[in-house]
């Protein structure tokens, strides 16, 4: 179902708006099955769960300007829902509601891998990169990166060859980062995709990283870590990728170099061993799957349906609820459960002794009233007051 200019401008207000991240903007849309009709309830659900102020929502003039803005560099805002969505992403409970892009669509909806690793990267990690990145595009599969230095710099240049790439972005697309990365992103630009959940003018802060972390993780079938030291960001590529059932891939690395222990771990806890693409096509599924692989991303998040969010998804399996008896009782003791390191959505409906449904109500109210924060990979933590 094609919609209209009116109605996309009111999904976007609503997916900028304060409080609203992607699993609430779901929600919403679930219990007011139009987005005019959740902007309107906006400003109450945010006062019942305790919010102060009313949360900001852009104008139609600012998501207008937007556009037009979008439209100058040459690129698109893609919503949930629309046929140029990457599917994959789209399986996930919290894919972004709308996205930024820049570049040939088609590469966000291909059979891709994600190569990730260290900034700091080895000469030997580069030179991989860079040969992975290679006989992948030439098995006509799009290398996606996160145009960081290092690693993923070097698979997006031996991925351009064949224009078999694309990055994703934690600031804008009018935002280069890093700055020494200026021409590259251009390239990419040109001959591949640059994608991402930040609005125009974002300027990448530590905060975003793990939002375009998840964008890697939720378009490819499988991500590839090369060089990761314990407690480095690409681990956290990396446990996206787990639990969004996509295929770990990880390199092998000297016991004495602190950037292979990371990887090193993960091949130990079950990741694939890899050492040339051979490792990596053997065990990626085809796109679209066939019969043996056809539960491979499906089987846990379903594909979402919403042509016109005329009819909405329930991203959790659950039908939504809004006539909860106690809603402050149920508010207060989901709160209290929570606390700001991040947990997993699921541990939270262990934890009460009410129906999944209503958890995920008190956690939308939470949310909208600035309490919580819904996180990627389904997890949830309380912001800082």
């Amino acid at each position: 179902m094609k919609t209209t200019p009116a109605h996309r401008a009111a999904c976007l207000r609503l997916a900028r708006s304060e409080g609203v991240g992607p699993v609430t903007y779901r929600r919403l849309l679930e219990t007011y099955r139009t987005p005019d009709a959740a902007l309107e309830a906006l400003p109450e659900r945010a006062r019942r769960a305790g919010r102060a102020t009313t949360p900001t929502i852009p104008s139609l003039d600012a998501i207008e300007t937007e556009l037009h803005k979008t439209e100058a560099l040459g690129g698109r805002v893609l919503l949930l829902g629309e046929p140029d969505y990457p599917p994959l992403l789209a399986t996930l409970p919290d894919a972004p509601p709308a996205l930024g892009i820049l570049g040939n669509p088609a590469r966000l909806s291909c059979r891709a891998v994600g190569i990730v690793g260290a900034r700091n990267a080895s000469a030997s990690g580069l030179r991989l990169a860079e040969s992975l990145a290679t006989e992948l595009t030439h098995a006509e599969i799009c290398v996606i990166s996160g145009l960081a230095r290092g690693i993923d710099a070097s698979a997006h240049r031996a991925a351009l060859h064949t224009g078999r790439t694309a990055a994703a972005i934690a600031g804008g697309l009018d935002t280069i980062y890093p700055p020494e990365h200026a021409t590259l992103q251009a390239e990419i630009a040109e001959k591949g995709c640059l994608v991402t959940e930040a609005p125009l003018g974002t300027i990448p802060q530590a905060r975003h990283f793990p939002r375009r972390n998840r964008l890697i993780a939720g378009i490819a079938l499988g991500c590839v870590i090369i060089e990761a030291a314990k407690r480095s960001g690409t681990l956290i590529t990396a446990d996206m990728a787990l639990r969004y059932n996509r295929i770990l891939y990880a390199t092998p690395g000297s016991p004495l170099d602190p950037r292979s222990h990371g990887g090193n771990d993960l091949i130990r806890n079950g990741a694939i061993l890899t050492e040339t693409a051979a490792d990596i096509l053997r065990e990626l599924p085809p796109y679209p799957f066939d019969k043996k692989h056809e539960n491979f991303a499906f089987q846990t998040f379903p594909t979402p349906v919403i042509p016109g969010f005329s009819e909405p998804p329930h991203p959790f399996g659950h039908t939504p609820r809004t006539d909860w008896p106690d809603l402050d009782a149920a508010l207060d003791h989901v709160r209290s459960l929570l606390s700001h390191a991040p947990v997993s959505v699921d541990e939270v409906m262990r934890r009460c002794q009410f129906s999944t449904s209503a958890v995920l109500t008190v956690l939308t109210e939470l949310e909208l009233g600035g309490v919580v924060e819904f996180l990627p990979g389904g997890q949830v933590a309380l912001l800082p007051t």
